[in-house]
Order: structure tokens, then C-alpha cells, then sequence
């Protein structure tokens, strides 16, 4: 059974710093990828950050929303099977229910379509 479980949301003022962190159990694959979601109430949900974690070439490789170029960071530690996301530099305009997603797929990460998600964690960013 597949787990993704975030933790490390919180309240923050802008320009303050946070990361998320999100433990994976029962999904071992040599290659997939994992990304990073938000959403706020009466918005759809909107991909922050994605990672492909394999072992050729492109391992590693990472993606980001243009509102967070710079200032989001996501990696991934396969020893401890957990994603991250440091974040920096918060705004206001950051406060969201954040929540990773896994997939084989990479199409389907950017699609908002992966196979498995977590439940969530909030992160609220007052000015």
C-alpha cells in the first residue's frame, strides 16, 4: 500500500522560510517522479515543483512553476525515501494546502493527473 505523508506546514510571515517534507512507504521504483501541488479554497490545484528520480541521465532533473523559480527548492533523499520543498523568500500569495504526489509518470505529474497523493499540509504566509 502506497503512503505519502507530509508534514512541516505552518504559519510564517512573508520573506520567512519553511520546508516540506513527505515520507513515501510501499512505492520503490527505480525511475518515477514526484512533484509538489497547492491549492487554496475556490482554486484549482496548481503544480509548484516536480522531480524525476531515476538512474540515467536525467535523474535529478526539476522542474518549478514560474512563481517559484528561485525561491522553491524540491530534492529528494531515496535513502530515506522522502521529498522536500524548501521553500524562501514566502509571500502571501504561497498560502495553500501543499501536497506531493508520485507517478512513473511524468506526463501525468504535469497533467495534475499522478496516481498517488498525500493528504496534505498548510502552509499559511502572513504579510
Amino acid at each position: 500500500q502506497v503512503q505519502l505523508v507530509e508534514s512541516g506546514g505552518g504559519s510564517v510571515q512573508a520573506g520567512g522560510s519553511l520546508t516540506l517534507s513527505c515520507a513515501v512507504s510501499g512505492y520503490t521504483y527505480r525511475r518515477h517522479c514526484m512533484g509538489w501541488f497547492r491549492q487554496v479554497p475556490g482554486k484549482e490545484r496548481e503544480g509548484v515543483a516536480t522531480i524525476y528520480i531515476g538512474d540515467d541521465i536525467s535523474g535529478g532533473s526539476t522542474w518549478y512553476a514560474d512563481s517559484v523559480k528561485g525561491r522553491f527548492t524540491i530534492s529528494a533523499d531515496n535513502a530515506k525515501n522522502t521529498l522536500y520543498l524548501q521553500m524562501n523568500a514566502l509571500k502571501p500569495e504561497d498560502t495553500a494546502m501543499y501536497y506531493c504526489a508520485a507517478d512513473l509518470s511524468i506526463l501525468d505529474i504535469f497533467l495534475g493527473k499522478p496516481k498517488y497523493w498525500g493528504q496534505g499540509t498548510q502552509v499559511t504566509v502572513s504579510s
